[in-house]
Order: structure tokens, then C-alpha cells, then sequence
């Protein structure tokens, strides 16, 4: 039996020729665009593999892949980015990923790159620097242990990039389903935390932490 796959992206040109890419060779059981739908459409389709983007709305990758090794920790977790700075290659593999491939690089790399994440062993595309690649030794711009606020709960992260997207109090207790009131609670804690003021000083906060793209 072809092994199952799941892939979270959120460009559509991109997730489509994902699943062309993979088609022949796996059983491509879901797309989604965001991590949240990524976590539920795990939990409900089981897939071997689970294919996830840095950059996405509502839930980023690493913030889904740290959910994904907590609750499913038998899924292998391969990335697929164009985000190639050796502290987000550090976050994923931390965050529990068995492979990084480069998207400009997928169709040379990515059948390989999977095929070794479901035998346990590692990839990491050539596009990164060895010093990088070997996980080790590394002298990246951002700590790694900074990145997508690491330092913060991972109710504060969800918080975080969703008051960084833009969303409002409002849309941010619906799509958690938790009361205003906890919203704003957490968004305050945050504030406290990082010592900033403003929602603007939050977004350049998540930016530069990698939660959201600029």
C-alpha cells in the first residue's frame, strides 16, 4: 500500500503541483493552507507523512509541526520552504521534522526526502550551507531557541500570530473558541512579557521571530 500523505501549503499553485509531484508514488489523502487545518485534517484522515510550509495564515509550520510531534509523534514531518536560514532549519528539526527541502528544489528532492524520512533518517536540501546541514556548530542571525516564540506558551504563539495577522478580538475567540475576555488576557500577558506597547511593536515582535512573514 502507497503511503499516506498530507499536504499543507497556502499557495494554491504551489499545493497543486505538490500534489502532482507526489502522486504517482503516494496515496495524497488531503490539502489544506493553514497549520490549524493541517492538525485537524491529521487527526481525522492519519496520514504517514505530513508535508507543511514555514510560512502559514493562522497556524506557521513549526507551530504545527511541535502539535503534530506532541499528539501524533508516529507521523514523519517534512518541510517543503522557501525559508532557508539556518535558524529556521534549526526550529524545524527541534519542532520535530525528519526532512527540509528547499521548494525551488522539490522535484529533484522532495520523493527522496520522504522516502528517507519514512526509514527515520534525515534530509536536509544541498540550498543550505553544510555547517547548517550537519545541525551542528552553527552561528545563525536569530537564536534558534528565540524563533516562533519559543520563550512564549503555545496558547500565547497561537494569540501572537493571529493578533499579528490582523485578526480582531472577535475573530481571534471564534477561531480559538475561547471567550473574549481570554483573548484579551493572553494578548495583555504577551504585551507584558515582551515589554511592548503596541500592536504594531507585537507584529514586528512576530516577524522577526519568524510567526509570521513580513
Amino acid at each position: 500500500m502507497p503511503k499516506r500523505i498530507l499536504i499543507a501549503d497556502d499557495h494554491a499553485l504551489m499545493l497543486e503541483g505538490l500534489v502532482h509531484l507526489l502522486a504517482g508514488e503516494f496515496e495524497v489523502v488531503g490539502s489544506v493552507t493553514n497549520g490549524r487545518a493541517a492538525l485537524e485534517a491529521a487527526t481525522r484522515l492519519n496520514p504517514d507523512v505530513v508535508l507543511l510550509d514555514v510560512s502559514m495564515p493562522e497556524m506557521n509550520g513549526i507551530e504545527t509541526a511541535r502539535r503534530l510531534s506532541s499528539t501524533m509523534p508516529s507521523v514523519k514531518i517534512v518541510f517543503v520552504t522557501q525559508q532557508l536560514d539556518p535558524a529556521y532549519v534549526h526550529a524545524a528539526f527541534a519542532a520535530g521534522a525528519m526532512a527540509y527541502v528547499a521548494k525551488q528544489s522539490a522535484a529533484e528532492e522532495l520523493v527522496g526526502a520522504i522516502r528517507k524520512a519514512l526509514l527515520d533518517r534525515y534530509y536536509v536540501t544541498p540550498l543550505v550551507d553544510r555547517e547548517a546541514a550537519e545541525l551542528s556548530s552553527i552561528h545563525p542571525r536569530q537564536n534558534p531557541v528565540q524563533m516562533f516564540g519559543g520563550d512564549l506558551t503555545p496558547r500565547q504563539r497561537e494569540v501572537l500570530q493571529l493578533v499579528a495577522e490582523g485578526k480582531s478580538t472577535k475573530e481571534i475567540s471564534a477561531t480559538l473558541n475561547i471567550s473574549i475576555k481570554t483573548v484579551e488576557f493572553h494578548r495583555n500577558n504577551i504585551m507584558d512579557e515582551l515589554g511592548v506597547r503596541t500592536i504594531a511593536e507585537l507584529t514586528r515582535y512576530a516577524v522577526s521571530r519568524g510567526i509570521i512573514s513580513s
